[in-house]
């Protein structure tokens, strides 16, 4: 495990439940694992994309949570379908450990993608959360009253520009984990 590529991954999607709502944005970071002699866990960027999903069920979609990532059909004109952005995403992220902030939520509606193409999922079976290290990490710290992806990028003075768009949260959980590891 010290030794595979971490992809830092962060969906978008048209609501919170993966067997009703769609991935509209998929975005990712790659970066390798470095440790020096005394342990300590540097990464090395590698690469990063996003893809914007042309959702099929758009009437489906929670209101809230396309106010939320800022969906506006005329932003996905453009977009692909989801067979082509889970092909293109799984090529990238061979062999890799996914990591999150509550990689739960992204990883159900990747499994629920992977399924209905019929791709094979070709990561890691484990899996990073970045909200389980920063408790582990932050618990104890008084300033910290919530590990939602703003307050840590508020608390370790990380700049998430897009908030709540696929590539800039995977940025900032790049960010975060890098922060948190070596605490």
């Amino acid at each position: 495990m010290k030794n595979q590529i971490l992809a830092f991954i962060d969906l978008e999607t048209t609501g919170l439940l993966p067997n009703k709502h769609e991935i509209i944005e998929i975005g990712c970071v790659l970066a390798r694992q470095e440790f020096s002699e005394s342990g300590v866990l540097t990464l090395e960027y590698i690469d990063e994309f996003e893809y914007k999903v042309k959702p099929t069920h758009i009437e489906t979609a929670d209101p809230v949570g396309l106010s939320i990532n800022g969906y506006d059909e005329k932003d996905w004109i453009f977009a692909i379908g989801l067979k082509e952005a889970i092909e293109a995403t799984a090529a990238r992220v061979k062999n890799t450990i996914m990591v999150g902030h509550n990689v739960a939520f992204d990883f159900a509606f990747l499994e629920k993608a992977f399924e209905e193409t019929g791709i094979q999922n070709p990561m890691h079976y484990h899996k990073l959360d970045t909200i389980s290290i920063a408790y582990a990490k932050l618990h104890n710290h008084k300033e910290v009253e919530k590990f939602s992806l703003r307050a840590l990028c508020d608390y370790l003075g990380i700049e998430n520009k897009r908030a709540h768009s696929a590539l800039s949260d995977a940025r900032a959980t790049y960010e975060i984990f890098q922060k948190l590891v070596n605490m």
